[in-house]
């Protein structure tokens, strides 16, 4: 029996053109890709438009900063079928020292919270402990001769933060950045960057918190990023419907 709605026309020739088509552009296929081809085509054509801006366009960041991201928000989010972007890195200039160094910042994250632990805890037993300047005097061993500019492991790290919601560290990183000098647009896209693997709703509340931040005098947004920071009505439907 034909369900409601199947396409009946679709043989399985028609099904291999499209995957073959959609393998052509891409250079290699994942089962989502060849699910959507087969019964969702504009849903496909609209995630494919959004992929190639979000990926494989160039904005802001130069491809081995993009690559160094992505393979920080990658290993977070333990996304093992993405090795493409090992090669992305490659043919971007990165180097094999780099991918390492990407590997460790993201171990390095997934940590961040022990300090955080020790600080509620231990304090009163330790001398002076402050779990942010712990926190950053490890980083900077970690990446001490790396050749990784500061500016893309604050973005990196904010980034993979919010893959995991640790809020208190995707605000510490956005700071960061922009004391890094790290332009707004570059920062934007690389928290971007997170949407597919990390989650829309994570990129959606480390918006908020960025909104935070600049309505809190934390850092100095430039005009348009203030506005849109000040612009009313932003509390989606709660705030609507009341």
């Amino acid at each position: 029996m034909t369900a409601a709605g199947d396409d009946t026309s679709m043989t399985p020739e028609t099904v291999l053109a499209r995957l073959e088509t959609l393998r052509a552009k891409r250079g290699y296929l994942l089962p989502h890709h060849g699910l959507m081809a087969v019964g969702e085509p504009d849903l496909l054509a609209a995630y494919d438009q959004m992929y190639t801006t979000l990926t494989l366009g160039t904005r802001i960041l130069d491809e081995r900063t993009k690559e160094i991201i992505w393979l920080v928000v990658l290993t977070t989010t333990s996304e093992a079928i993405a090795t493409h972007h090992i090669r992305r890195m490659h043919d971007a200039g990165g180097t094999d020292a780099e991918i390492e160094t990407a590997v460790r910042l993201a171990a390095y994250a997934c940590g961040a919270d022990y300090f955080n632990f020790v600080r509620q805890h231990w304090a009163p037993h330790l001398a002076d402990y402050d779990a942010v300047r712990a926190y950053r005097d490890g980083l900077d061993s970690l990446v001490a001769g790396s050749g990784i500019e500061p500016g893309c492991v604050e973005m990196a790290l904010a980034a993979a933060h919010a893959c995991q919601r640790r809020w208190e560290w995707v605000d510490e990183h956005i700071v960061g950045a922009y004391r890094e000098g790290v332009a707004e647009r570059a920062l934007l896209e690389a928290l971007s960057l997170m949407m597919f693997p990390g989650g829309m709703p994570n990129f959606v509340d480390a918006a908020a918190h960025w909104q935070r931040l600049i309505l809190d005098g934390r850092v100095s947004a430039s005009p348009a990023f203030e506005a849109w920071a000040r612009a009313p009505g932003q509390g989606g439907y709660d705030e609507a419907s009341t």
